[in-house]
């Protein structure tokens, strides 16, 4: 199994009159096999909210959607269950999928009660998975309806960070209306995974499922994009480096002991592209083609457990010309929206939150034109309906506000 590469520029022609210009750069990656069939192991953690608040038919859907994740593990995989309320536990310790009976058997005796401590039961989710992710595709589903009452969110934060030096997944799913959306994203941001809006209890096993087949699909894990350029050309100052596809994540840059840049994406999935989109300037050249960076990928390769993989390093030239008339590509300019999207939306929430809501309308007006532009008519509906709800007077609901988040960050299932 090896990366598939592939850089292309929004604009491949540069004016040699030119002292700066700005491009954007595209990167797709994909993990490129013959056999589609998943032949890595799973290894899962289920890290369930139990409080009181899931009392009901919440808590009934959500184990329910749990039996059926167990119902479609293969044997070889592993799972564990932690559950947490204002404390933490370990209902399933980690383990090989044999007895399934035995394992839905301890789901289904769960009850809600007590507070909710998002943290201690990230703690444990780690170290249960920590446990079993030699030569697996190591993944955590954590799934909350309420706030980090009795925890620590920077806590949270630290230990979805840790996840990624173990080579772990964070999966986040807010259930209802009461999750915090900024952690809850911060949590999957910063454990390379993504983040679901549970909106009814019906939905919980269809959001699983959705979430476990993209996981199904991972080849590659702990991936890092390699950025080497030339003297002339540097990343914009400010956030420069996104993942546009399959969701949109701001990611950041390091720089490594031989002068490269490398970006973290974490996993990469068979057949399935991951694309980041790079802000970068570059200074005057002279007329010809130029290499003006090389890319490469670092990789762990689990199915064989094998670490710190290669790929080919692959150039991205430029045409430095003297009559400059713009050579526009246009496969990277659905990605330049996707991220103009969520950052419009970013933009409106910080207005919001500063009560200026004439301001906030407006930029959700102008995220919806953007994704009615890329053809995501779903999310155009929810950004425009948020935008008209503030112009009338009216305040945003809890719902509202998170629909609105989810759809910045990628293209609904049903669009």
């Amino acid at each position: 199994m090896k990366v598939s590469l592939l850089p292309e520029l929004n604009d491949t022609n540069l004016d040699i009159n030119q002292s700066s210009s700005q491009r954007q750069l595209a990167v797709s990656l994909t993990a490129r096999v013959e056999n589609l069939d998943r032949n890595v192991p799973l290894n899962l953690c289920l890290i369930l909210d139990h409080s009181g608040s899931m009392n009901g038919r919440p808590l009934e859907t959500v184990k329910q959607a749990a039996n059926r994740i167990v119902d479609r593990l293969k044997n070889g995989d592993r799972l564990s269950v932690v559950v947490f309320d204002h404390r933490a536990k370990v209902l399933v310790p980690n383990q090989l999928i044999e007895d399934r009976e035995g394992i839905k058997k301890q789901i289904n005796r769960l009850s809600a009660d007590g507070g909710t401590s998002i943290d201690e039961g990230l703690r444990l989710g780690i170290e249960e998975l920590a446990k079993g992710k030699k030569e697996a595709v190591s993944q955590a589903f954590l799934l909350t309806d309420g706030e980090n009452e009795h925890g620590d969110n920077n806590r949270c934060l630290k230990f979805a960070k840790l996840a990624v030096d173990y080579s772990l997944t964070l999966n986040s799913l807010g259930f209802g209306d009461n999750w915090n959306q900024d952690v809850l994203e911060e949590i999957a941001d910063a454990g390379g995974g993504s983040l679901s809006h549970i909106e009814q209890p019906t939905d919980a096993e269809n959001k699983f499922n959705q979430l476990f087949s993209r996981i199904q699909t991972v080849g590659l894990t702990n991936a890092y994009l390699l950025f080497s350029f030339i003297p002339k050309l540097r990343f914009a100052e400010l956030k420069p480096v996104a993942q546009v596809f399959p969701d949109t994540i701001e990611l950041p840059v390091q720089q490594e002991a031989d002068g490269r840049f490398a970006v973290r994406l974490g996993d990469i999935m068979k057949d399935s592209k991951r694309t980041v989109l790079a802000n970068i300037y570059l200074g005057q050249l002279p007329e010809g083609t130029h290499t003006i960076a090389q890319l490469q990928v670092r990789y762990d390769n689990p199915a064989d457990n094998i670490t710190g993989l290669v790929s080919e390093t692959i150039p991205v030239e430029i045409n430095a010309v003297r009559a400059y008339e713009p050579a526009i590509n246009p496969q990277v300019q659905p990605y330049v929206l996707a991220l103009a999207k969520y950052r419009q939306t970013q933009l409106a929430e910080a207005k919001l939150q500063q009560g200026d809501r004439a301001g906030a309308a407006t930029m959700l007006q102008t995220a919806a034109k953007t994704a009615l532009q890329m053809g995501d008519n779903s999310a155009a509906t929810v950004l425009q309906t948020s935008a008209t709800r503030l112009q009338s007077g009216e305040e945003l609901s809890e719902a509202d506000k998170k629909k609105t988040r989810i759809v910045s960050k990628t293209t609904l299932q049903d669009s």
